[in-house]
Protein backbone atom coordinates (compact mmCIF):
# COMPACT_ATOMS: atom_id res chain seq x y z
CA UNK A 1 0.00 0.00 0.00
CA UNK A 2 1.44 3.33 -0.61
CA UNK A 3 2.40 5.35 2.47
CA UNK A 4 1.26 8.38 1.53
CA UNK A 5 -2.30 7.04 1.98
CA UNK A 6 -1.67 5.49 5.30
CA UNK A 7 -0.10 8.80 6.10
CA UNK A 8 -2.99 10.91 5.12
CA UNK A 9 -5.36 8.22 7.22
CA UNK A 10 -3.23 9.92 10.06
CA UNK A 11 -4.18 13.35 9.53
CA UNK A 12 -7.83 12.17 9.86
CA UNK A 13 -7.31 10.02 13.00
CA UNK A 14 -5.03 9.96 15.94
CA UNK A 15 -2.19 7.25 16.50
CA UNK A 16 -4.18 5.17 18.11
CA UNK A 17 -6.87 4.69 15.54
CA UNK A 18 -3.90 3.60 13.17
CA UNK A 19 -2.95 0.10 13.05
CA UNK A 20 0.15 -0.72 10.71
CA UNK A 21 2.55 -3.27 12.54
CA UNK A 22 2.51 -6.39 11.06
CA UNK A 23 2.80 -8.46 14.24
CA UNK A 24 -0.14 -6.19 15.69
CA UNK A 25 -2.25 -6.75 12.49
CA UNK A 26 -1.87 -10.93 12.75
CA UNK A 27 -5.08 -10.63 14.84
CA UNK A 28 -7.20 -9.15 12.30
CA UNK A 29 -6.43 -11.73 9.05
CA UNK A 30 -9.41 -14.35 9.77
CA UNK A 31 -12.85 -14.13 11.62
CA UNK A 32 -14.31 -16.65 12.65
CA UNK A 33 -14.20 -18.77 9.76
CA UNK A 34 -10.48 -19.99 9.69
CA UNK A 35 -10.13 -22.08 6.44
CA UNK A 36 -8.53 -18.76 5.04
CA UNK A 37 -6.22 -16.07 5.99
CA UNK A 38 -5.66 -12.52 4.20
CA UNK A 39 -3.29 -9.72 6.41
CA UNK A 40 -4.69 -6.45 6.29
CA UNK A 41 -2.34 -3.74 5.43
CA UNK A 42 -3.48 -1.17 7.95
CA UNK A 43 -6.56 -1.65 10.47
CA UNK A 44 -8.23 1.89 11.54
CA UNK A 45 -10.65 2.38 13.87
CA UNK A 46 -12.74 5.78 13.65
CA UNK A 47 -14.88 6.96 16.24
CA UNK A 48 -17.34 8.31 14.56
CA UNK A 49 -19.52 8.54 11.38
CA UNK A 50 -17.66 11.72 10.64
CA UNK A 51 -14.30 10.22 11.02
CA UNK A 52 -15.40 7.25 8.87
CA UNK A 53 -16.86 9.34 6.02
CA UNK A 54 -13.13 11.25 5.95
CA UNK A 55 -11.18 7.81 5.38
CA UNK A 56 -13.54 6.61 3.29
CA UNK A 57 -13.15 9.60 0.86
CA UNK A 58 -9.31 9.11 1.17
CA UNK A 59 -9.47 5.26 0.46
CA UNK A 60 -12.46 5.44 -2.54
CA UNK A 61 -10.00 8.28 -4.37
CA UNK A 62 -6.54 6.18 -3.84
CA UNK A 63 -8.73 3.11 -5.06
CA UNK A 64 -7.81 1.05 -2.53
CA UNK A 65 -10.16 -1.48 -1.35
CA UNK A 66 -11.70 -1.34 1.97
CA UNK A 67 -13.49 -4.13 4.38
CA UNK A 68 -15.52 -3.72 7.45
CA UNK A 69 -15.24 -5.58 10.95
CA UNK A 70 -16.79 -5.80 14.27
CA UNK A 71 -16.20 -8.12 16.32
CA UNK A 72 -15.20 -10.27 13.72
CA UNK A 73 -17.61 -12.98 14.74
CA UNK A 74 -18.30 -13.89 10.87
CA UNK A 75 -18.15 -17.50 10.34
CA UNK A 76 -18.44 -17.22 6.33
CA UNK A 77 -14.82 -14.92 5.78
CA UNK A 78 -17.11 -11.33 5.92
CA UNK A 79 -14.22 -9.77 7.43
CA UNK A 80 -11.65 -11.57 5.36
CA UNK A 81 -9.72 -8.80 3.61
CA UNK A 82 -9.28 -10.74 0.24
CA UNK A 83 -6.83 -8.04 -1.61
CA UNK A 84 -5.72 -6.57 1.69
CA UNK A 85 -5.75 -3.14 1.31
CA UNK A 86 -7.80 -0.80 4.85
CA UNK A 87 -9.49 -2.69 7.15
CA UNK A 88 -12.18 -0.49 9.07
CA UNK A 89 -13.05 -1.66 12.60
CA UNK A 90 -16.58 -0.32 14.24
CA UNK A 91 -15.58 -1.26 17.56
CA UNK A 92 -14.91 2.51 19.30
CA UNK A 93 -19.08 3.45 17.81
CA UNK A 94 -20.53 1.96 20.48
CA UNK A 95 -22.77 4.65 22.05
CA UNK A 96 -26.32 3.66 22.98
CA UNK A 97 -27.55 6.85 21.43
CA UNK A 98 -31.97 6.98 22.55
CA UNK A 99 -33.92 3.92 24.24
CA UNK A 100 -37.20 5.19 23.39
CA UNK A 101 -39.85 3.31 25.83
CA UNK A 102 -42.63 5.18 24.54
CA UNK A 103 -41.97 4.39 20.88
CA UNK A 104 -40.05 1.20 21.02
CA UNK A 105 -37.55 1.89 19.52
CA UNK A 106 -33.83 2.07 19.96
CA UNK A 107 -30.65 4.13 18.68
CA UNK A 108 -27.31 2.50 18.48
CA UNK A 109 -24.09 3.22 16.91
CA UNK A 110 -22.97 -0.18 15.29
CA UNK A 111 -20.33 -0.62 17.30
CA UNK A 112 -22.93 -1.94 20.18
CA UNK A 113 -22.52 -5.30 21.25
CA UNK A 114 -26.07 -7.05 20.87
CA UNK A 115 -25.97 -8.66 24.57
CA UNK A 116 -25.13 -4.63 26.28
CA UNK A 117 -28.05 -3.17 24.47
CA UNK A 118 -30.73 -5.92 26.20
CA UNK A 119 -28.27 -5.69 29.51
CA UNK A 120 -29.51 -1.81 29.09
CA UNK A 121 -33.33 -2.53 28.15
CA UNK A 122 -32.91 -4.90 31.56
CA UNK A 123 -36.43 -3.63 33.86
CA UNK A 124 -38.02 -1.50 31.42
CA UNK A 125 -40.30 -4.64 29.53
CA UNK A 126 -38.72 -4.56 25.99
CA UNK A 127 -36.27 -5.94 24.72
CA UNK A 128 -33.97 -6.52 21.46
CA UNK A 129 -35.25 -9.69 19.72
CA UNK A 130 -32.53 -10.90 17.80
CA UNK A 131 -30.36 -12.69 19.67
CA UNK A 132 -27.72 -14.55 17.68
CA UNK A 133 -25.46 -17.18 19.61
CA UNK A 134 -22.51 -14.80 19.43
CA UNK A 135 -24.66 -11.77 21.23
CA UNK A 136 -22.45 -11.58 23.90
CA UNK A 137 -19.52 -10.34 21.74
CA UNK A 138 -21.00 -9.39 18.22
CA UNK A 139 -22.13 -6.07 16.99
CA UNK A 140 -25.44 -4.52 15.90
CA UNK A 141 -23.42 -3.50 12.90
CA UNK A 142 -22.47 -7.02 12.13
CA UNK A 143 -25.71 -8.21 12.48
CA UNK A 144 -27.10 -5.59 9.97
CA UNK A 145 -24.37 -6.73 7.72
CA UNK A 146 -25.07 -10.51 7.37
CA UNK A 147 -29.17 -10.38 8.88
CA UNK A 148 -28.35 -12.17 11.94
CA UNK A 149 -30.52 -14.57 13.23
CA UNK A 150 -30.70 -17.13 16.67
CA UNK A 151 -32.27 -19.46 18.37
CA UNK A 152 -35.75 -16.93 18.49
CA UNK A 153 -35.77 -16.41 14.97
CA UNK A 154 -38.73 -18.53 14.97
CA UNK A 155 -41.18 -16.80 16.11
CA UNK A 156 -39.56 -13.21 16.02
CA UNK A 157 -38.03 -13.33 12.87
CA UNK A 158 -34.01 -12.44 11.52
CA UNK A 159 -32.60 -8.88 12.51
CA UNK A 160 -34.17 -7.29 8.85
CA UNK A 161 -37.99 -7.41 11.21
CA UNK A 162 -36.00 -5.44 13.96
CA UNK A 163 -34.50 -3.05 11.82
CA UNK A 164 -36.38 0.66 10.86
CA UNK A 165 -33.66 2.94 10.06
CA UNK A 166 -30.19 2.82 8.92
CA UNK A 167 -27.20 5.54 9.18
CA UNK A 168 -24.94 4.60 5.92
CA UNK A 169 -21.42 5.64 4.80
CA UNK A 170 -20.92 4.81 1.37
CA UNK A 171 -18.03 3.96 -0.04
CA UNK A 172 -17.31 7.34 -1.68
CA UNK A 173 -17.53 8.36 2.03
CA UNK A 174 -20.69 10.29 1.61
CA UNK A 175 -23.49 9.79 4.85
CA UNK A 176 -26.91 8.79 3.81
CA UNK A 177 -29.92 7.93 5.91
CA UNK A 178 -32.48 5.04 5.22
CA UNK A 179 -35.81 4.83 7.32
CA UNK A 180 -36.28 6.07 10.81
CA UNK A 181 -37.97 5.60 13.86
CA UNK A 182 -41.71 5.51 12.19
CA UNK A 183 -40.46 2.14 10.34
CA UNK A 184 -43.17 3.38 7.65
CA UNK A 185 -42.19 4.33 3.93
CA UNK A 186 -43.91 4.63 0.60
CA UNK A 187 -40.85 4.60 -1.12
CA UNK A 188 -38.44 1.46 -1.88
CA UNK A 189 -37.50 -0.49 1.23
CA UNK A 190 -34.02 0.55 0.89
CA UNK A 191 -33.22 -0.37 5.20
CA UNK A 192 -34.28 -4.15 4.12
CA UNK A 193 -32.19 -3.56 0.83
CA UNK A 194 -29.04 -3.01 2.80
CA UNK A 195 -29.51 -5.51 5.98
CA UNK A 196 -27.87 -8.31 5.07
CA UNK A 197 -25.51 -7.11 1.85
CA UNK A 198 -22.47 -7.93 3.75
CA UNK A 199 -20.80 -4.56 3.65
CA UNK A 200 -20.93 -4.69 -0.20
CA UNK A 201 -22.95 -1.48 -0.24
CA UNK A 202 -21.48 0.49 2.65
CA UNK A 203 -20.83 0.98 6.11
CA UNK A 204 -23.61 0.82 9.05
CA UNK A 205 -22.86 3.36 10.73
CA UNK A 206 -26.11 3.58 13.37
CA UNK A 207 -29.25 1.60 13.46
CA UNK A 208 -32.96 2.32 14.78
CA UNK A 209 -33.88 -0.91 16.10
CA UNK A 210 -37.50 -1.90 17.58
CA UNK A 211 -38.16 -2.67 20.34
CA UNK A 212 -40.35 -5.63 21.51
CA UNK A 213 -42.34 -6.04 24.80
CA UNK A 214 -41.47 -8.95 26.88
CA UNK A 215 -44.02 -11.67 26.92
CA UNK A 216 -45.97 -12.00 29.70
CA UNK A 217 -45.12 -15.51 30.43
CA UNK A 218 -42.54 -18.20 29.52
CA UNK A 219 -42.38 -22.12 29.82
CA UNK A 220 -39.02 -23.90 28.38
CA UNK A 221 -38.11 -27.85 28.31
CA UNK A 222 -35.44 -29.77 27.56
CA UNK A 223 -37.09 -32.87 26.10
CA UNK A 224 -34.21 -36.28 25.84
CA UNK A 225 -34.39 -38.49 23.18
CA UNK A 226 -32.53 -41.76 22.47
CA UNK A 227 -32.07 -41.29 19.17
CA UNK A 228 -31.45 -38.37 16.75
CA UNK A 229 -34.60 -39.04 14.63
CA UNK A 230 -37.05 -39.86 17.58
CA UNK A 231 -36.05 -35.93 18.17
CA UNK A 232 -36.19 -34.58 14.29
CA UNK A 233 -39.71 -36.20 13.98
CA UNK A 234 -41.23 -34.37 16.95
CA UNK A 235 -40.03 -31.14 15.82
CA UNK A 236 -42.05 -31.79 12.27
CA UNK A 237 -45.19 -32.62 14.74
CA UNK A 238 -44.83 -29.55 17.23
CA UNK A 239 -44.84 -27.26 14.19
CA UNK A 240 -47.67 -29.24 12.45
CA UNK A 241 -49.54 -28.75 15.31
CA UNK A 242 -49.83 -25.14 14.66
CA UNK A 243 -47.46 -24.14 17.49
CA UNK A 244 -45.12 -21.59 16.69
CA UNK A 245 -42.30 -21.90 19.64
CA UNK A 246 -40.46 -19.08 20.14
CA UNK A 247 -37.55 -21.56 19.97
CA UNK A 248 -36.80 -25.25 19.28
CA UNK A 249 -33.01 -25.90 19.35
CA UNK A 250 -31.74 -28.95 19.02
CA UNK A 251 -28.35 -30.77 20.19
CA UNK A 252 -27.23 -33.89 19.68
CA UNK A 253 -25.20 -36.48 21.68
CA UNK A 254 -21.64 -35.47 20.34
CA UNK A 255 -22.39 -31.83 21.13
CA UNK A 256 -24.24 -32.61 24.59
CA UNK A 257 -20.89 -34.70 25.58
CA UNK A 258 -18.67 -31.49 24.55
CA UNK A 259 -20.67 -29.31 26.69
CA UNK A 260 -21.07 -31.31 29.76
CA UNK A 261 -17.00 -32.22 29.74
CA UNK A 262 -16.58 -28.46 29.74
CA UNK A 263 -19.48 -27.39 31.71
CA UNK A 264 -20.82 -30.09 33.63
CA UNK A 265 -24.69 -28.98 33.62
CA UNK A 266 -25.49 -32.67 34.33
CA UNK A 267 -26.49 -33.03 30.48
CA UNK A 268 -27.50 -36.46 29.68
CA UNK A 269 -24.65 -37.65 27.71
CA UNK A 270 -26.24 -41.33 27.05
CA UNK A 271 -28.88 -39.41 25.17
CA UNK A 272 -29.23 -39.73 21.18
CA UNK A 273 -30.40 -35.70 21.13
CA UNK A 274 -31.95 -32.88 23.13
CA UNK A 275 -34.75 -30.28 22.58
CA UNK A 276 -34.45 -26.91 24.07
CA UNK A 277 -38.18 -25.79 23.55
CA UNK A 278 -39.31 -22.37 24.43
CA UNK A 279 -42.94 -21.04 24.24
CA UNK A 280 -44.35 -17.46 25.25
CA UNK A 281 -47.44 -15.40 25.35
CA UNK A 282 -50.21 -14.59 27.34
CA UNK A 283 -50.73 -16.97 30.35
CA UNK A 284 -53.40 -18.90 29.34
CA UNK A 285 -52.60 -19.66 25.92
CA UNK A 286 -49.05 -20.53 27.02
CA UNK A 287 -50.61 -22.67 29.60
CA UNK A 288 -52.10 -24.98 26.72
CA UNK A 289 -49.65 -24.84 24.32
CA UNK A 290 -46.92 -26.03 26.41
CA UNK A 291 -49.20 -28.81 27.47
CA UNK A 292 -49.42 -30.08 23.72
CA UNK A 293 -46.00 -29.75 23.72
CA UNK A 294 -45.36 -32.26 26.35
CA UNK A 295 -48.13 -34.33 24.88
CA UNK A 296 -45.97 -34.44 21.75
CA UNK A 297 -42.60 -34.96 23.43
CA UNK A 298 -44.19 -37.84 24.90
CA UNK A 299 -45.84 -39.54 22.38
CA UNK A 300 -42.31 -39.12 20.70
CA UNK A 301 -40.22 -41.48 22.17
CA UNK A 302 -38.59 -38.60 24.56
CA UNK A 303 -37.72 -40.58 28.00
CA UNK A 304 -37.59 -37.56 30.03
CA UNK A 305 -38.71 -33.61 29.92
CA UNK A 306 -37.18 -31.01 32.75
CA UNK A 307 -39.09 -28.11 33.19
CA UNK A 308 -37.41 -24.89 33.71
CA UNK A 309 -39.79 -23.50 36.82
CA UNK A 310 -37.62 -20.65 37.91
CA UNK A 311 -36.13 -17.42 35.95
CA UNK A 312 -32.96 -19.26 36.86
CA UNK A 313 -33.66 -22.63 35.92
CA UNK A 314 -34.65 -21.23 31.99
CA UNK A 315 -31.17 -19.17 32.40
CA UNK A 316 -29.31 -22.78 33.00
CA UNK A 317 -31.56 -24.49 30.22
CA UNK A 318 -29.84 -21.77 27.40
CA UNK A 319 -26.33 -21.78 28.96
CA UNK A 320 -26.61 -25.02 27.90
CA UNK A 321 -27.20 -24.23 24.17
CA UNK A 322 -25.20 -21.18 24.27
CA UNK A 323 -21.98 -22.36 25.37
CA UNK A 324 -21.90 -24.93 22.90
CA UNK A 325 -19.37 -23.53 20.89
CA UNK A 326 -17.23 -22.34 23.13
CA UNK A 327 -17.00 -26.01 24.18
CA UNK A 328 -15.37 -27.54 21.40
CA UNK A 329 -12.66 -25.22 22.44
CA UNK A 330 -11.43 -27.94 25.05
CA UNK A 331 -11.52 -30.90 22.26
CA UNK A 332 -10.37 -29.51 18.91
CA UNK A 333 -7.99 -26.87 18.25
CA UNK A 334 -9.93 -25.45 15.39
CA UNK A 335 -13.79 -25.70 14.23
CA UNK A 336 -15.76 -24.93 10.84
CA UNK A 337 -19.36 -24.29 11.00
CA UNK A 338 -21.61 -24.78 8.73
CA UNK A 339 -25.32 -23.02 7.78
CA UNK A 340 -27.20 -24.40 5.82
CA UNK A 341 -31.10 -24.85 5.64
CA UNK A 342 -33.50 -27.10 4.52
CA UNK A 343 -37.34 -27.12 4.75
CA UNK A 344 -38.34 -28.66 7.96
CA UNK A 345 -39.95 -31.89 6.58
CA UNK A 346 -36.44 -33.02 5.11
CA UNK A 347 -34.48 -33.11 8.24
CA UNK A 348 -34.80 -36.69 8.87
CA UNK A 349 -33.25 -36.87 5.65
CA UNK A 350 -30.58 -34.50 5.69
CA UNK A 351 -28.78 -35.37 9.25
CA UNK A 352 -28.15 -38.64 8.83
CA UNK A 353 -26.28 -37.76 5.19
CA UNK A 354 -24.24 -35.19 7.37
CA UNK A 355 -23.30 -37.77 9.74
CA UNK A 356 -22.53 -40.26 7.00
CA UNK A 357 -20.67 -37.13 5.47
CA UNK A 358 -18.78 -37.03 8.33
CA UNK A 359 -17.32 -40.66 8.48
CA UNK A 360 -16.66 -40.70 4.93
CA UNK A 361 -13.88 -37.98 5.87
CA UNK A 362 -12.76 -39.40 9.00
CA UNK A 363 -13.95 -35.80 10.42
CA UNK A 364 -15.62 -35.11 14.07
CA UNK A 365 -19.07 -33.95 13.13
CA UNK A 366 -21.15 -32.47 15.85
CA UNK A 367 -24.96 -31.32 15.35
CA UNK A 368 -26.35 -27.83 17.36
CA UNK A 369 -29.05 -26.04 15.38
CA UNK A 370 -32.50 -24.09 14.73
CA UNK A 371 -34.35 -27.04 14.19
CA UNK A 372 -38.11 -25.05 14.41
CA UNK A 373 -37.04 -23.44 10.75
CA UNK A 374 -34.30 -26.00 9.38
CA UNK A 375 -31.65 -24.03 9.78
CA UNK A 376 -28.84 -26.97 10.36
CA UNK A 377 -25.33 -25.81 11.91
CA UNK A 378 -23.21 -29.20 11.44
CA UNK A 379 -19.82 -27.93 13.36
CA UNK A 380 -16.88 -29.53 11.85
CA UNK A 381 -13.72 -30.22 13.90
CA UNK A 382 -10.25 -30.29 12.29
CA UNK A 383 -6.90 -29.04 12.71
CA UNK A 384 -6.21 -25.95 11.01
CA UNK A 385 -2.29 -26.90 10.70
CA UNK A 386 -2.99 -30.34 9.18
CA UNK A 387 -3.38 -28.76 4.58
CA UNK A 388 -4.96 -32.78 3.93
CA UNK A 389 -7.44 -32.40 6.84
CA UNK A 390 -8.31 -28.92 5.55
CA UNK A 391 -9.37 -30.23 2.61
CA UNK A 392 -11.48 -33.03 3.92
CA UNK A 393 -13.10 -30.00 5.61
CA UNK A 394 -13.58 -28.60 2.55
CA UNK A 395 -15.08 -31.15 0.16
CA UNK A 396 -17.26 -32.38 3.48
CA UNK A 397 -18.65 -29.11 3.54
CA UNK A 398 -19.33 -29.26 -0.07
CA UNK A 399 -21.30 -32.12 0.20
CA UNK A 400 -23.68 -31.13 3.09
CA UNK A 401 -24.14 -27.75 1.48
CA UNK A 402 -25.26 -29.50 -1.72
CA UNK A 403 -27.44 -31.63 -0.24
CA UNK A 404 -29.03 -28.92 0.67
CA UNK A 405 -29.50 -27.02 -2.77
CA UNK A 406 -31.08 -30.91 -3.81
CA UNK A 407 -33.53 -31.17 -0.92
CA UNK A 408 -35.17 -27.56 -1.66
CA UNK A 409 -33.19 -25.60 0.94
CA UNK A 410 -30.44 -23.33 0.58
CA UNK A 411 -26.49 -22.65 1.53
CA UNK A 412 -27.12 -20.12 4.14
CA UNK A 413 -29.57 -19.11 7.21
CA UNK A 414 -27.95 -16.16 9.03
CA UNK A 415 -24.36 -16.96 8.50
CA UNK A 416 -23.86 -15.03 4.93
CA UNK A 417 -22.24 -16.01 2.05
CA UNK A 418 -18.81 -14.15 2.77
CA UNK A 419 -15.95 -15.48 0.52
CA UNK A 420 -16.79 -19.56 1.74
CA UNK A 421 -19.76 -20.18 0.01
CA UNK A 422 -19.87 -17.67 -3.22
CA UNK A 423 -19.15 -20.42 -5.37
CA UNK A 424 -22.82 -21.49 -4.63
CA UNK A 425 -24.29 -18.37 -5.75
CA UNK A 426 -24.05 -19.86 -9.60
CA UNK A 427 -26.18 -22.91 -8.44
CA UNK A 428 -28.69 -20.99 -6.71
CA UNK A 429 -28.89 -17.98 -9.21
CA UNK A 430 -28.93 -17.65 -13.04
CA UNK A 431 -26.52 -15.17 -14.84
CA UNK A 432 -29.59 -13.11 -15.31
CA UNK A 433 -30.18 -12.96 -11.49
CA UNK A 434 -26.80 -12.46 -10.79
CA UNK A 435 -26.23 -9.32 -13.31
CA UNK A 436 -29.56 -8.19 -11.69
CA UNK A 437 -27.43 -8.30 -8.29
CA UNK A 438 -24.27 -6.32 -9.96
CA UNK A 439 -26.44 -3.76 -10.97
CA UNK A 440 -27.65 -3.60 -7.28
CA UNK A 441 -24.53 -3.56 -5.62
CA UNK A 442 -23.01 -0.71 -8.60
CA UNK A 443 -25.41 1.69 -7.35
CA UNK A 444 -24.32 2.04 -3.70
CA UNK A 445 -20.40 0.99 -4.71
CA UNK A 446 -19.70 1.62 -8.53
CA UNK A 447 -15.92 1.40 -8.42
CA UNK A 448 -16.03 -1.72 -6.18
CA UNK A 449 -14.03 -0.12 -3.60
CA UNK A 450 -15.83 -2.71 -0.87
CA UNK A 451 -16.33 -6.26 -1.23
CA UNK A 452 -14.43 -7.11 -3.74
CA UNK A 453 -14.60 -11.47 -3.97
CA UNK A 454 -17.59 -11.59 -1.57
CA UNK A 455 -21.14 -12.22 -1.58
CA UNK A 456 -21.82 -11.82 -5.63
CA UNK A 457 -19.39 -13.83 -7.51
CA UNK A 458 -17.49 -11.93 -10.71
CA UNK A 459 -18.65 -13.03 -14.41
CA UNK A 460 -15.81 -15.44 -14.36
CA UNK A 461 -16.21 -17.06 -10.89
CA UNK A 462 -20.22 -17.65 -12.43
CA UNK A 463 -18.96 -18.99 -15.01
CA UNK A 464 -16.30 -21.56 -13.58
CA UNK A 465 -18.70 -22.59 -10.92
CA UNK A 466 -21.59 -23.00 -13.16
Amino acid sequence: MDASLISRLREILSDDQVLDDPVERLVYESDGYLLERRMPDVVVFPGSTEQLSAVMKQCCAAGVPVVPRGAGTSLAGGCLPVDGGVMVSLTRMQTIHELNLVDRFAVVDAGVVNGRLNQNLVGTGLHFAPDPSSAGSSTIGGNVSTNAGGPHTLKYGVTSNHVLGLEIVLPDGEIIELGGPQGFSTDLDLVGLFTGSEGTFGFCTKATLRLEKNPQTLQTRLAVFDTLDDAVQVVSKIIGSGIIPAALELMDQGMLQAVEDRYHHGLPTDAGAVLIIEVDGPESATAQEIQQVDQICEAGKSREIRKANTPAERAALWQCRKQAFGAIGKISTSFCTQDGVVPRTKLPELLPFVLEVGKKYDLRIFNVFHAGDGNIHPIILFDETNSEQVQRVLDASEEILSRCLDLGGTVTGEHGIGIEKIEFMSRMFNETDLEVFRGVRSVFNPQLTMGRGKLIPTIEQAATNS
